[in-house]
């Protein structure tokens, strides 16, 4: 059916349902802001609240889905939990879907 694309290879199942998974969760604006200012570096979930305007309780929620998805990372100190983005793939994906706009020709 499509022989004349030699190079054409349709992801598996997986591997879409894992691409799926990850724009679901970066389609809600509180974890883009969560996952951009863990890319500024490691933080707790006080500060991600401040940062990005929301509950603590909130926040915690959303890394919750985030740690899960493997797109954060978390290390306990004593009381505490620091997070981090995961992999420079979180960036490049926060990148690529905050920045597109500049990059387009006006018109």
């Amino acid at each position: 059916m499509h022989t004349s694309l030699p190079d054409f290879h349709m992801p598996d199942d997986e591997q879409v349902q894992v691409a799926a998974e990850q724009f679901r969760l970066l389609a809600d604006p509180t974890r883009v802001k969560i996952l951009w200012a863990l890319l500024q570096g490691e933080t707790s979930v006080a500060c991600l609240a401040e940062l990005v305007g929301a509950a603590p309780t909130a926040v915690s929620q959303h890394l919750a889905k985030l740690r899960l998805a493997g797109l954060v990372h978390g290390r306990r100190e004593g009381t505490f939990i620091y997070y981090t983005a995961a992999d420079e793939h979180v960036r490049r994906l926060l990148t690529e879907a905050l920045f597109q706009g500049e990059q387009l020709p006006q018109g």
